[in-house]
């Protein structure tokens, strides 16, 4: 099986000013297309350094995919350190060229000396076009048939260069023509060690498919990856697997691959025709930038209060005074009265409340911080839900908004 390794380049990546996504974005693609991943890498912007880390990689894969450190400045040093790594000089590309010199001529802008720098190629190189930017790609090789292939480190650019040239020509240069399928099954309030528990003899019987689980919060994904000579076969042999993994998994998987949570309650509203209103205190109004996140949420979606403070509980909710001299905003009480009056106020058929201690400060040993109530209204039913989470304040207002949306889409399908 072929396999490759990815190197980022940033000295910014490695001071936690920026995030890598590309080389978790590279490193799906090339799972889908069939070529393994042997490592990834992180580097600064240092031609020595790089070098070194693409020598060491060429050592131990067939080939180094790389992103960033192909601009026009001084720090960006990706193409000088292959040229050192593959002991090879660079050369003026002229169509390179003329395509940078073409972006600006586009964009009625003067185009720089140092822009040429990205024209300028490892020699022999295989150039893949920038349709969206100034710098070109390129795979270089060595004299032993392993290769470098560069790619820029601005997402738009890279995505599409990735998929309809790199990935492309990886395929062909290694002769892969297995097709690879993944599914993957969205779960909620299920955690990985119960999932662990309920499939762990398909975790240690099945090579072909493979099972992997994701925990991300109290969401848990279930992926499940077949190898085949066609689409259809790799489908195929995900059939069973997949059903079979629903059946023990059943009640708790709210959608499959490109399926979210928000997308998956709007289906259930709109499959019976109702609608929701939110009461949001201590998530801030996150549950409805999550419901309104998805295509065509106006459907379903009232609208949202967000109630701080008490007196927006009162004037604009209805909750009673005495509800909250007596029990206090944080309560079960108080959580019920704001679902109930969200949907008298807003004329929804289901009303979701949330009130709770985010911190870091506000706590008490009766109400610790964490403290979280969200409530559910809908006919003449109530219900409220008492959960403490752990964490910061981001941490807390996440999973309130995460256990929120969970316990709505439960109640759906109850």
């Amino acid at each position: 099986m072929p396999c490759v390794e990815i190197l980022a380049v940033g000295t910014e990546l490695l001071l936690g000013q920026l995030v890598d996504t590309n080389s978790a974005y590279i490193a799906k693609s090339l799972a889908d297309g069939g070529i393994d991943v042997y490592g990834e890498i992180t580097v600064g912007d240092n031609r020595e350094r790089i070098a070194a880390a693409m020598r060491g990689a060429l050592d131990r894969a067939d080939g180094v995919i790389t992103s960033g450190g192909l601009g026009p400045t001084i720090d960006d040093l990706t193409k000088e350190a292959a040229c050192d790594a593959l002991g090879l000089e660079a050369d003026l590309d002229e169509e390179s060229l003329r395509d940078i010199e073409d972006a600006f001529a586009k964009l009625g802008r003067v185009m720089r000396e140092n822009n040429r720098k990205q024209a300028y190629l490892p020699r022999g190189a295989h150039v893949l076009r920038n349709g969206v930017g100034t710098a070109p790609g390129f795979i270089a090789f060595r004299g032993d048939g392993k290769f470098i292939a560069s790619m820029p480190g601005v997402p738009r650019e890279m995505k599409p260069m990735m998929q309809e040239q790199l990935l492309p020509w990886l395929r062909d240069h290694f002769s892969v023509h297995q097709a690879v399928h993944t599914r993957t099954l969205h779960t909620v309030n299920l955690a990985e060690s119960e999932i662990d528990h309920r499939i762990d003899d398909l975790f240690r019987n099945l090579s072909n498919p493979k099972i992997a689980v994701l925990a991300h919060g109290r969401l848990c994904d279930v992926k499940i990856m077949a190898k085949a000579q066609s689409d259809q076969e790799a489908r195929d042999l995900i059939a069973s697997v997949e059903a079979d993994v629903l059946r023990r998994l059943s009640g708790h998987v709210y959608g499959v691959d490109e399926q979210t949570l928000p997308g998956a309650i709007h289906a259930l509203l709109q499959q019976s025709c109702r609608t929701v209103g939110l009461a949001e205190s201590c998530t801030g109004g996150s549950i409805a930038a999550a419901l309104t996140s998805v295509p065509g949420s106006s459907k379903s979606f009232m609208g949202g209060v967000v109630a701080y403070d008490n007196c927006v509980k009162t004037e604009v909710l209805g909750v009673q005074q005495s509800t909250l001299d007596r029990a206090g905003a944080v309560s079960e009480e108080t959580s019920i009265e704001m679902a109930r009056g969200v949907c008298e106020r807003l004329g929804a058929d289901i009303g979701v409340a949330t009130t709770g201690i985010a911190g870091p400060s506000g706590g008490t040993p009766e109400k610790p911080v964490g403290l979280v109530w969200i409530a559910i209204a809908h006919a003449d039913k109530r219900r409220a839900v008492k959960f403490e989470f752990l964490g910061d304040r981001a941490a807390i207002q996440e999973r309130a908004t995460i256990a929120a949306l969970a316990l709505l889409w439960r109640t759906l399908q109850e």
